[in-house]
């Protein structure tokens, strides 16, 4: 069905029908609810402080667990929270707290994979993009500067890559 079509549609429902079909919804699917959630109730402090703990989590898991590294949980919870629309400054903070905690890790490694080092550069620049495109960059400036200078510390064969954006962002 089109968009124009369901306009047409749902201007002929009567306003209790309507109301009868978005109650469906929500009870029927999970996303309808998690939207109307956070619509109604942001309380986005509190997603943010989950995300962090999910993604610390891949790096640094509980217990003696072997750290699974994978940067699509990251990639996961951004994407929901762009969905959502979050506030900016918010969502900007987890895709930077994501590659500030890879880096974390990456400090105490010598055998630090291409891939590993390629996909935090794509991190990196989904961040530095997204700022940029919200007009918050100089927000995060420091950020932006300690994340590169930190692959130069720590020799990532792609660490001009991060230079290069970062100069070409300031």
């Amino acid at each position: 069905m089109s968009k124009r079509a369901f306009k047409k549609y749902v201007k002929s429902l009567k306003k209790e029908d309507l109301e009868d079909q978005i109650l469906d919804l929500y009870e029927r699917f999970d996303d309808v609810r998690v939207y109307y959630n956070f619509v109604f109730n942001p309380n986005e402090e509190k997603l943010v402080k989950e995300a962090k703990f999910k993604i610390s989590k891949e790096y640094f898991p509980v217990g003696n667990r072997k750290p699974k590294k994978r940067r699509s949980v990251a990639q996961k919870l951004i994407k929901h929270f762009l969905k959502l629309e979050m506030e900016p400054h918010a969502l900007a903070d987890v895709m930077f707290y994501n590659i500030e905690i890879a880096q974390t890790f990456a400090r105490d490694k010598e055998n630090l994979t291409e891939a590993f080092q390629k996909s935090m550069f794509k991190s990196y620049e989904q961040a530095v993009n997204f700022v940029t495109e919200k007009g918050i960059s100089y927000e995060f400036l420091k950020r932006i500067q300690k994340m590169a200078e930190e692959t130069e510390e720590q020799n990532w064969i792609n660490s001009y890559k991060f230079n290069r954006l970062m100069d070409r962002f300031l």
